[in-house]
């Protein structure tokens, strides 16, 4: 079996806050275990808010909060209070209609707009910065200033696993009105996503206000030497249950089909004659991101999904890639390496999923690791460890039996 890691996994199945709870390990102080991190900075946020898009964005370097927009056309000006993509931006104090089709300029970078843009919408919500917390506990804070005459604040909490694709979590903080400003109110994170931020809408009247993301974070004088260990650990049980734990890709290649002319993979001792499938190593399988072939001049084809080839993910199991009803492999001559390339994507997507008996036995291997750790660090090798029962129990059951050409 070839196969080459394309991307390796961006989180791992227990995070240093888990394992350093297994090592029974202590950062020190309150205040080295704790940060701070602006999700809203404080300031008065004022009704003008407006939600501008554009349908061409601006070329050279872009627009940056702070800068002046300038309607060539119409004259009229508005200022960036948040950039959210190229073509997105929270402005304020516009002064006037801008005109549909002008050149907007910041002085430096244009866009010209097509017919119908720019375009200003009220009733806009105010997007935090994304914070990460995985594996740690956090609390929310909001904290209320003035609000003028009339002015009423909203704000909630979301939570996201890519921090692109946010939803709301739990129930919003308390409205904040002129009855209840000049406070401090604060919620607990109690979710299970890898990021998250605060939303706000000011209505009515200008309010001030703030929000933090308070994050438990103990530090430790190891903590680099903690998540190589984590990696070393997880990377070890892969290679006991020959899984992927957590998400990544793969580029799995193949020297023939399956239903080549003998009907045999004489490199192996297995017959496969006349397979309609391929069988996809590593198991949780989640999508093919394509499969290619070259023919013996180089040249390279591409087949199309739910018509040359059918995936089937087959849950915690061995995907396969399957020939659909009269459909047959490609045939003719093919390259002399690495002809037969499938990509796909495996793993289960977030740590919550892994299984607990997984994630144990990664915690005992790593707490070898540790113990161990002037082995570790010179050779990084297993050699020294003496064989944890407990470890190879829990992974009985969890081991890919599969064989793989």
């Amino acid at each position: 079996m070839k196969c080459v890691l394309v991307t390796p996994p961006t989180l791992e199945p227990i995070d240093l806050a888990a394992l350093k709870l297994h090592l029974r390990l202590d950062s020190g102080s309150l205040e080295s275990n704790l940060d701070e991190t602006q999700s809203i900075p404080p300031g008065s946020y004022g009704i003008d808010y407006e939600l501008l898009t554009l349908d061409v964005a601006p070329g050279g370097t872009g627009w940056a909060v702070g800068d002046t927009l300038t309607g060539t056309t119409s004259t009229k000006t508005c200022i960036i209070v948040t950039v959210i993509t190229t073509k997105t931006y929270i402005v304020k104090s516009r002064s006037g209609a801008f005109t549909l089709g002008e050149v907007i300029s910041n002085g430096t970078n244009s866009a010209d707009q097509g017919a119908t843009n720019p375009t200003f919408a009220t009733g806009y919500t105010i997007l935090g910065a994304a914070v990460e917390i995985l594996g740690q506990q956090a609390i929310v804070t909001l904290t209320s200033g003035t609000n003028a005459a009339t002015g009423t604040l909203d704000v909630k909490i979301q939570d996201s696993d890519d921090g692109t694709t946010w939803v709301d979590w739990g129930t919003a903080f308390t409205q904040v009105t002129t009855a209840n400003d000049n406070a401090t109110y604060e919620k607990a994170y109690t979710g299970i996503k890898r990021y998250i931020r605060t939303v706000a809408k000011v209505l009515l009247a200008a309010c001030e206000f703030g929000t933090l993301v308070i994050r438990l974070n103990p530090m430790f004088a190891e903590d680099n030497l903690l998540n190589a260990i984590i990696v070393a650990a997880r990377e070890h049980v892969e290679d006991e249950t020959r899984r992927q734990i957590i998400t990544a890709t793969w580029d799995y290649f193949l020297e023939r089909w399956p239903d080549n002319e003998s009907g045999v993979y004489w490199d192996r001792i297995i017959a496969h004659k006349n397979k309609n499938y391929i069988k996809l190593p590593f198991g949780n399988l989640q999508s093919v991101v394509s499969v290619k072939w070259k023919d013996s001049a180089g040249t390279e084809y591409i087949l199309v999904e739910d018509v040359d080839y059918i995936v089937e993910t087959n849950g915690e199991q061995c995907g396969r890639v399957v020939l659909p009803y009269g459909q047959v492999w490609p045939t003719g001559m093919l390259y002399p390496s690495n002809p037969i390339k499938i990509e796909f994507i495996c793993g289960w997507t977030t740590a919550a999923l892994v299984p607990y008996k997984i994630k144990a036995a990664i915690k005992l291997e790593a707490a070898d690791y540790y113990e161990h750790r002037e082995h570790f660090i010179e050779a990084r090798s297993r050699t020294v460890i003496a064989e944890n029962e407990a470890f190879d129990a829990l992974l009985a059951s969890a081991r890919l039996w599969d064989e793989f050409i």
